[in-house]
């Protein structure tokens, strides 16, 4: 067997100078204009690169099927159930900049 030989602070250094996190690239979408992470599809209205890669109104609908089904089988109420449902499903808007500074001094 060799002995292994000793890093310096600096290669050590050099090579973790790599490991840095980056933060994730946002874009906003040009059918919706809401925010999405590059190279995916759109999580509000289902589109990437210019065409819908997923319905996202069928989808709404079958998790409101299934929380249906769900909740009928452990025996709770179903329409409370779709009610969360559909709020689970419907995507929430953040409030703009422009928002946030109006409310800001409506408090005041």
């Amino acid at each position: 067997m060799t002995v292994r030989m000793r890093h310096t602070r600096a290669h050590t250094g050099n090579r973790r100078s790599h490991h840095a996190l980056q933060a994730p690239q946002i874009s906003t979408c040009p059918n919706c204009s809401a925010p999405y992470m590059r190279h995916r599809m759109c999580p509000t209205c289902g589109t990437y690169r210019g065409r819908e890669v997923v319905d996202m109104v069928a989808k709404k609908e079958r998790s409101i099927e299934r929380a249906k089904v769900k909740a009928k089988s452990r025996g709770l109420d179903v329409h409370e159930a779709t009610e969360k449902a559909k709020e689970e499903a419907t995507p929430t808007k953040k409030k703009s900049t422009a928002t946030k500074a109006a409310s800001k001094k409506a408090k005041k």
